[in-house]
């Protein structure tokens, strides 16, 4: 299972984007809503959670393929200020889960730690949240497990990246020529 944490103040494109492209290629993603069902991103859209953070947190011991972290101001705060959502982040390192993060909640996992001598990336300006990683040039950064990405701009390149790791390459291949038409 991918879990997909939403705060409110995420930034829509970074979300929905890789969202869709996850569930297009099969993959079981369920969103969760800190705070509740429904959640308001950063530019007013609305959207509603599969679960709230207080149904997540009654599941016993969820284990998570990905755990993925919307970037967005105010809801990179909000993500990294939840129970919820810092619990599963453990959760997912410790079972060497994947953790998937774009545009400044690359920040939450620098400032839990978890990037020390990680190649990163994330949205400029939050460099110095990302403690001890190796700050990367690249819009997608790999490292293991732990999964960054600079901003909206390249939402659709990180939902296929996710897609090549999760299904392979030649899935997101044809996703890439399904959705880009080209």
């Amino acid at each position: 299972m991918i879990y997909m944490f939403l705060a409110e103040g995420f930034e829509e494109v970074e979300a929905l984007c890789p969202l869709d492209l996850m569930r297009r290629a099969g993959l079981s993603v369920t969103t969760v809503g800190i705070g509740g069902a429904m959640i308001t991103g950063a530019h007013g859209i609305t959207v509603r959670s599969d679960m709230s953070d207080t149904e997540f947190s009654a599941l016993s011991a969820p284990s998570a393929e990905l755990i993925f972290l919307p970037g967005g101001m105010p809801g990179t705060n909000h993500l990294a200020a939840s129970s919820a959502v810092n619990k599963a982040i453990l959760r997912a390192n410790e079972q060497d889960a994947y953790i998937a993060a774009i545009c400044a909640a690359p920040s939450i996992l620098g400032d839990m730690g978890l990037l020390k001598g990680k190649e990163a990336i994330c949205y400029p300006g939050f460099e110095d949240h990302l403690i001890g990683a190796v700050l990367s040039d690249k819009r997608v950064a790999v490292d293991g497990k732990i999964l960054t990405a600079a901003g909206m701009g390249v939402a659709l390149e990180f939902g296929l990246t996710i897609v090549s790791i999760l299904c392979g390459e030649e899935k997101a291949r044809e996703l890439a020529h399904a959705v880009l038409a080209c």
